[in-house]
């Protein structure tokens, strides 16, 4: 931002921002702001406006820019500012204490954040607990600080480094005790106040998951009391809160024998809820029916092990499976799908044990919950058509088919099959039980033996004739269920014809379309043989399609279903030319007529021909494809000229030559020089990486080619120029990842196909430098490209076939960029990628290591060398023991997996870019040493996602 900021303008800005009665002036104002927020004078102006207190809307965005700024822009103050400015935040939570409470929680994340980075603020907890403790009046935004501080330790958005966080955590470790006690004594105080007793619960909470409280300690306080009394009777944002402290402290105690007392207390106190949830049910209160819903399925996951270990004695209390199978029953499906994740844990449990004894005394809770998931299943009575993929039930219907398909080992398929088929033969069911069960059959058909089971020949010939005025959701359930019993249908083909025939019917109808194709696709991929006595019929499907109800995907998967690989490969070979013709004409006819928004819909057909047609050739015979590949051809052509500007038509016809020349092989030599100049003469005008993914596939059949291999060399440095040009401008890696990652498929190919014809051309160079400036792209396929790039590359050096020319190119290469790119390496790790990508950067490292020990030594050295030894702040990001164990670790581990959890993880710093820094939040926090895995943060976001 240039130029002095003054007060008023920021004032006038955020008022705009809220008041503006023009959008666009609300946007520009907006815009104006952001820019502001990224200076210096934020700093100073943001203090004013809290001083001034002229309204909430001003004070709020002075104090979300204060927590911004500490956030991300700390290292900007000088050392000796940092006890002001700690000092001016609490000033101004003091008098805005009253204003608004979004106010005090952007300031209280300001103070945590920094007393985190601030190594001159020791014992910070013992500090605000001395200097508020005992003021009623600050109480509230002292809990708001304390419960947001524990919050902030594993914050991304901070610059520091493993060694600072870990001093962090011990000191507020050490001082977890004056917590305890300070929430206790605001227990004690709260009486009636439940918004106080909310932030003593969700403070709590916070200190739990950060792992720091002694469990004894909290096992002994009246906290623990205090969270099951307010379930009885309480507001629903106190109960919420309580349940959610009470699930973190059940998920700290997993290490049981660690947490003994507090695990015994837990399930006492949670076990004794039972009557809670009862009266809630009763109530038809819903939200709290789902917090205790919870709190059981939590309590079942923390006992898993030792309900199986010990079932029915003292943790293992068997009556934990009886609370949440209360919940599963509960008429609302959204309670029940809280569990599911137990269930699943337990199962798998079960399954690697292979205790036949074990599964028996389970089985009988098995049998409750699949009972209540199918009545679950079943539809309103009032519904009508199809459930549609966007509603909440069809998302809870295939959750509850996959469980379904997790425990039927347990109770055993065929039996539960039995109870499912008595439902249909027993009086007249109502449609949604119907559909309800044929839903259910469908999930577990394919665990039956079609041999043995006869009564599956009853429930395919009910669904064959059901009438046409049968309810459309009881038609599209058993259409599926068809889809799901091509082993049956295989070993009884008599019954092929009938039920094609009523597939082909409901082809016809909008609802069942989608369905049908797909079970007519399904049964191909069984029927193989079978079916080529059907493809006439087929065929005349294929040629229909334009006029059925099919989506575009659900007509992509027919026509891959019906044509290619499932039929077509079966039929004589003297017929699979005629047939292959027959079938791209369908997609040939359509592309001569159709709108341009259609042209894509139609490409994508075409593809699925040569894409899945791979009938057995004898060798020396012409592919049987091959001719009308080359007849289809101008028409591809002639659309990808007269599309070149559209990314979009582009990659639809790149996609169906792929394809192509993927389906005949050396077939397709005639295509490849009319092909590379169209594809060149197009990218010099429109750089659609589609082509430089298509020139991959090309090298990929024809680089070993010596007749073909300088043909290639020529197109791949025909798309460098252009590329490089793209990448080179601002930001052009991070627009770009697409042209990245198939840039480098392209010279990977080459790596492995033509490695010395690539190695020794002019281009060379210009692809490492590329190589080296993309290393930093936390892009995961366009990383992953480049990675495989530079690891084939070096792995050069080391194969036996022209060793010493191999090794000799491979040398003069690193010899002049391998300590260039060990130092980028280390600061992609550090910097840029996410804890995902290290194993490819493992690989690199590996073999550079493997192929010169000694110099990559060195290289390593100076690489750690050169980075940052110590944040603005002036915490140390390594210690210099850290760097030798690190540099030890890596010089001397035998394979890359093992390499792989001793990269070193961010180092915060503060000589990013402003883009560099902004894109900070999303790297990792640990630096140099042995990473970090926070299995139990990880585990806990794994197991509330489950329950959302």
């Amino acid at each position: 931002m240039e130029g002095e900021v003054t007060l008023d303008a920021v004032y006038q800005a955020v008022q705009a921002l809220y008041h503006h009665p023009d959008p666009q002036g609300k946007e520009r104002a907006s815009a104006w702001l952001g820019e502001f927020q990224k200076s210096m004078f934020s700093w100073q102006i943001s203090d004013q406006l809290l001083r001034l207190r002229r309204d909430v809307e001003s004070c709020y965005f002075a104090a979300q820019t204060m927590k911004m700024k500490i956030q991300y822009s700390f290292y900007e103050l000088p050392h000796e500012t940092h006890a002001s400015l700690r000092d001016s935040l609490l000033t101004h939570l003091e008098s805005l204490k009253d204003m608004s409470q979004a106010i005090v929680t952007q300031l209280a994340l300001a103070v945590a954040d920094l007393a985190i980075q601030m190594t001159t603020w020791k014992s910070c907890v013992q500090t605000l607990t001395e200097k508020y403790g005992n003021d009623e009046t600050a109480l509230p935004f002292l809990l708001e600080i304390l419960t947001v501080l524990p919050e902030e330790v594993h914050s991304r958005s901070l610059r520091i480094g493993a060694n600072r966080r870990t001093e962090v955590i011990e000191d507020l470790a050490y001082h977890a005790s004056i917590v305890i006690g300070l929430l206790t004594a605001c227990m004690e105080r709260c009486g009636h106040n439940e918004k106080l007793m909310i932030k003593v619960f969700r403070c709590l909470m916070s200190w739990i998951n950060l792992g720091v409280l002694h469990t004894d300690h909290v096992a002994s306080s009246q906290l623990l009391v205090a969270l099951f009394q307010v379930h009885n009777q309480t507001s629903s944002n106190l109960h919420e809160v309580a349940s959610d402290c009470v699930c973190a402290a059940l998920y700290a105690v997993e290490s049981l024998q660690e947490n003994l007392r507090l695990a015994l207390q837990l399930q006492e106190g949670v076990t004794a809820l039972e009557e809670a949830y009862q009266t809630a049910v009763a109530c038809e209160d819903m939200d709290k029916a789902l917090n205790y819903c919870r709190i059981f399925t939590e309590l079942a996951e923390t006992l898993l092990e030792m309900v199986i270990r010990s079932p029915g004695q003292g943790l293992g209390d068997l009556k934990t499976l009886d609370l949440i199978l209360n919940c599963v029953s509960h008429e609302q499906y959204e309670v029940a799908e809280i569990t599911f994740n137990f269930w699943y844990r337990l199962a798998e449990t079960l399954h690697k044990m292979k205790d036949h004894s074990m599964n028996h005394v389970f089985r009988p809770y098995f049998q409750r919950l699949i009972q209540s998931l199918t009545f679950h299943s079943q539809m309103d009575p009032d519904h009508e058509g199809v459930l549609e993929e966007t509603d909440d039930f069809f998302e809870f219907r295939l959750r509850v088919s996959d469980l379904l398909k997790d425990v039927l080992f347990l109770i055993g398929a065929s039996e539960f099959f039995s109870r499912l088929y008595s439902t249909l033969k027993e009086g007249s069911p109502a449609w949604e039980e119907t559909e309800a069960v044929l839903f259910i059959i469908t999930a577990l058909v394919k665990n039956l033996n079609p041999e043995k089971e006869q009564r599956l020949a009853d429930v395919v010939q009910a669904v064959i004739h059901l009438p046409d005025n049968t309810h459309l959701a009881v038609q599209h359930s058993g259409i599926q269920l068809l889809g799901e019993v091509g082993e049956y249908i295989n070993n009884n083909t008599q019954c092929l014809e009938p039920v094609l025939n009523f597939l082909t019917q409901r082809l016809k109808q909008k609802e069942l379309a989608n369905a049908t194709a797909n079970s007519i696709q399904n049964i191909c991929v069984v029927c193989r043989d079978a079916m080529t006595q059907h493809f006439e019929g087929l065929l005349q499907i294929a040629w229909s399609l334009d006029t059925l109800a099919t989506s575009h995907d659900a007509s992509i998967g027919l026509l891959r279903g019906t044509r290619i690989s499932l039929v077509l490969a079966r039929l004589p070979t003297e017929k699979i030319q005629e047939t292959f013709q027959a079938l791209c004409l369908v997609q040939v006819s359509a592309l001569k007529k159709v709108r341009n928004v259609e042209i894509c819909c139609c490409c994508n057909a075409l593809s699925s021909n040569p894409r899945h047609t791979n009938p057995v050739v004898a060798e020396g015979r012409p592919h049987p494809c091959q001719k009308v590949i080359q007849e289809i051809w101008p028409i591809i052509s002639e659309t990808l000229f007269r599309h070149q500007a559209d990314n979009r038509m582009v990659e639809r016809c790149c996609r169906c030559l792929r394809f192509a020349i993927r389906c005949v092989g050396k077939g397709s030599a005639t295509l490849i020089q009319p092909l590379v100049s169209q594809m060149v003469s197009v990218y010099q005008l429109y750089q659609h990486s589609c082509f430089l993914y298509l020139g991959s596939i090309l090298v990929d059949e024809y680089g070993a080619e010596e007749s073909c291999t300088y043909g290639l060399l020529d197109m791949m440095q025909a798309f460098c120029g252009p590329t490089f040009q793209l990448l080179e401008q601002p930001s052009g890696f991070q627009n770009h990842p697409d042209t990245v990652d198939d840039l480098f498929r392209l010279a990977t190919r080459f790596i492995q196909r033509s490695p010395v014809t690539l190695i020794q051309s002019p281009v060379m160079s210009l692809i490492i430098r590329c190589a080296i400036a993309a290393a930093t792209l936390n892009h995961r396929d366009a990383n992953s490209s480049v990675m495989k790039f530079v690891q084939d590359l070096v792995h050069l050096g080391v194969v036996k076939e022209d060793f010493e020319l191999r090794k000799n190119l491979v040398r003069g290469i690193l010899a002049e960029s391998g300590a260039l790119l060990v130092s980028q390496l280390l600061r992609a790790s550090c910097f840029y990628l996410v804890p995902s990508m290290l194993g490819t950067v493992a690989e690199v490292m590996w073999e550079l290591r493997a192929f010169d020990h000694k110099a990559f030594c060195q290289w390593l050295e100076d690489a750690l060398k050169g980075l940052p030894k110590e944040l603005s702040a002036g915490a140390i990001t390594a210690t210099a023991k850290q760097m030798m164990e690190f540099h030890k670790q890596v010089m001397w581990y035998v394979e890359s997996r093992e390499l792989q959890p001793y990269l070193p993880r961010p180092l915060d710093t503060h000589t990013h870019t402003q883009r560099e820094r902004e894109r900070l939040p999303s790297l990792f926090e640990q630096s140099c040493g042995r990473c970090l895995t926070f299995a139990r943060t990880g585990r806990r976001g794994e197991r509330a996602r489950e329950r959302v």
